[in-house]
C-alpha cells in the first residue's frame, strides 16, 4: 500500500534537493560584494521609515478591503455562473443581492474619497 506513495516522496525529495542545490550554488559561485547601500532596507523607492508604528491613511485600508471584497466576488461569481441554469430565478436574485452589497461597499469607498490620490 505504501508503494503508491513512493513516486510522490521521490518527487518531493528531488524538488527539495534541486531547491537547496540552487541556493548553495548561488551562494558559492555568486559575487559577494556587500556594501552599505546594498545592505540597507529598501521600501518602494524611498528610504525605510524611522519608526514602524506610524499611522497610515485610512484610504490604504479601504483599498485593501476593496481588494478583498472583489477577490471574494470573483470567487463566488465563477461557480455561480457555472451552475446558473440549475439555480433558476432564486439564484439570480441571491446573486443580485450579493453584487448589490458589493456595489454598496464600492460606493461607500468612493464617497470617502479613497479612490482619489493626491
Amino acid at each position: 500500500m505504501l508503494n503508491a506513495y513512493v513516486p510522490i516522496a521521490l518527487f518531493l525529495l528531488v524538488a527539495a534537493g534541486v531547491g537547496v542545490a540552487l541556493m548553495v550554488l548561488g551562494r558559492l559561485l555568486g559575487p559577494q560584494r556587500p556594501s552599505g547601500e546594498k545592505l540597507s532596507p529598501y521600501e518602494c523607492g524611498f528610504a525605510a521609515f524611522e519608526d514602524a508604528h506610524i499611522q497610515f491613511d485610512v484610504r490604504y485600508y479601504l483599498i485593501a478591503i476593496m481588494f478583498i471584497a472583489f477577490d471574494l466576488e470573483i470567487a463566488f461569481v465563477f461557480p455561480w455562473a457555472v451552475i446558473f441554469r440549475d439555480l433558476g430565478f432564486i439564484g439570480l436574485v441571491e446573486m443580485g443581492i450579493f453584487l448589490g452589497l458589493l456595489l454598496l461597499g464600492f460606493v461607500y469607498v468612493w464617497k470617502k474619497g479613497a479612490l482619489e490620490w493626491e
